[in-house]
């Protein structure tokens, strides 16, 4: 029989989705879904919540301010809370990492957008995207028309010359995942964007310790189930 002189810890075991440990979740949303945007453009941003008793603040980090919330010193809050924010004129320095960020810490995806005073844009997927599915990029002028003839590149090395300005990879793989930008010649070349490839949603097993005088209240072991 094997005893021990260590107190005995109690677990309770719990049964979550997407490799998180948390009950209070938030999504970044951006409208419209594009990680990249002209000078002058206008972004929607919002914080899909699961509980709003969470208190969710939409938070930047750009080259000029770190952890700042939306209407401190950009942006507008699009409601009463700090969870929505619109952004009516956006330029070159407001390309940075955007996230939301709950008042008890955990915070949501995060989301790279940058913005642009060129005369090209490449419009890839703002989240990533799940392995098997297609995905379309979009090279954009600025002005009219839009859909000129486009060069595509992945890590610098060209995939494709498109007739129309816009293609489709099918049945995305995670050797798809990769820094992409696109040319139109006459009018220039876009910033570059990565794009991320994700796989299937797993589920794990939380085991979380309940309050005890010799064990730890914050421990938490995470198992992947494959």
């Amino acid at each position: 029989m094997f005893t021990s002189n260590q107190p005995e810890c109690h677990f309770s075991l719990v049964l979550i989705s997407l490799l998180s440990c948390t009950t209070n979740q938030a999504r970044l949303t951006v409208s419209p879904s594009s990680s990249q945007f002209f000078e002058g453009d206008f972004v929607s941003l919002s914080c899909e919540e699961d509980d709003s008793s969470a208190g969710w603040t939409l938070r930047r980090n750009t080259s000029k301010e770190q952890r700042t919330q939306c209407g401190d010193g950009w942006g507008q809050p699009a409601g009463l809370t700090n969870s929505s924010c619109k952004i009516e004129y956006m330029y070159p320095w407001d390309s940075g990492v955007y996230w939301c960020e709950s008042r008890e810490g955990p915070i949501s995806n995060m989301v790279n957008l940058t913005v642009t005073g060129g005369s090209v844009i490449l419009q890839s997927p703002v989240l990533p995207v799940m392995e098997g599915d297609d995905v379309t990029l979009l090279c954009k002028t600025k002005t009219t028309p839009s859909n000129l003839p486009a060069a595509f590149y992945k890590d610098g090395s060209l995939i494709r010359k498109q007739p129309t300005g816009h293609m489709t990879i099918q049945h995305v793989s995670r050797s798809d995942e990769g820094l992409y930008k696109c040319d139109i010649s006459g009018h220039g070349e876009s910033p570059s964007s990565w794009i991320t490839v994700t796989g299937d949603t797993l589920t794990c097993l939380c085991f979380c310790s309940f309050q005890h005088s010799q064990c730890d209240d914050n421990l938490m072991t995470v198992f992947a189930l494959f």
